[in-house]
């Protein structure tokens, strides 16, 4: 009753175009056609020896651009009713249940223990944690990022790698051997961060991983 209230005194309205929909986290049918698109995503020659594959459920510039910074950098949470619709419906793609049918543990990309607590939460977990648990799939912090990295965007593709550089390890009495691992974060773009994730887990005995980002213009 109290969610009817506040839909009649403050009218929801769709993220991306601004018409007003039913509910909190509703889109409008088109704009939830033109964010979600589901794809497998391509995977230079060397990221392909620790990834698997990896696949990005909605497009960045033009779709979730607005709804993931307004959560990363102005603590925006009421972004996540509309993430959780856009995920929600990703999960009814075929390509999408297969992929979240062939793991066994989700591992987040992790933040700067300094820059999450600044932040306040690593908005991947949020992003993904109760939609991954509602699916049968754990999540568990296995990796830490142990230094303060640059800003990728200012970067080349060189410079990510150097950045990147023995930024992350997996944490103390964490077993991943045999483990089947969706590694998740928010967007990808050059796959830099994910890869240098990847290393880290295949390292400690993890037999296949997955990537999953919510967003990329990466096609």
């Amino acid at each position: 009753m109290i969610e009817a209230i506040l839909n009649f005194m403050f009218p929801p309205h769709c993220p991306l175009c601004g018409a007003y929909v039913e509910e909190k986290g509703s889109w409008c049918p088109q704009c939830l056609i033109k964010a979600l698109q589901p794809q497998r995503l391509p995977l230079p020659v060397p990221v392909q020896v620790v990834i698997d594959n990896a696949w990005a459920l909605s497009v960045y510039r033009g779709g979730t651009q607005d709804l993931i910074r307004g959560l990363k950098y102005h603590g925006r949470r009421n972004s996540l009713p509309y993430i959780c619709t856009l995920l929600d419906q990703a999960a009814e793609n075929p390509a999408v249940a297969a992929v979240l049918s062939s793991v066994s543990l989700a591992v987040p990309v992790p933040l700067y223990r300094e820059k999450e607590k600044r932040r306040g939460f690593n908005q991947t977990e949020l992003i993904f944690r109760d939609w991954l648990q509602d699916r049968g799939i754990p999540m568990q912090k296995a990796l830490q990022r142990i230094r303060a990295t640059r800003p990728m965007y200012q970067l080349s593709a060189e410079e990510r790698q150097h950045n990147l550089q023995g930024a992350f390890r997996v944490t103390e009495d964490t077993v991943l051997a045999g483990k089947r691992i969706l590694l998740v974060d928010d967007i990808m773009t050059t796959g830099a961060t994910l890869y240098a994730c990847a290393r880290e887990l295949r390292q400690s005995g993890a037999v296949s991983v997955t990537a999953l980002v919510l967003a990329s213009d990466h096609r």
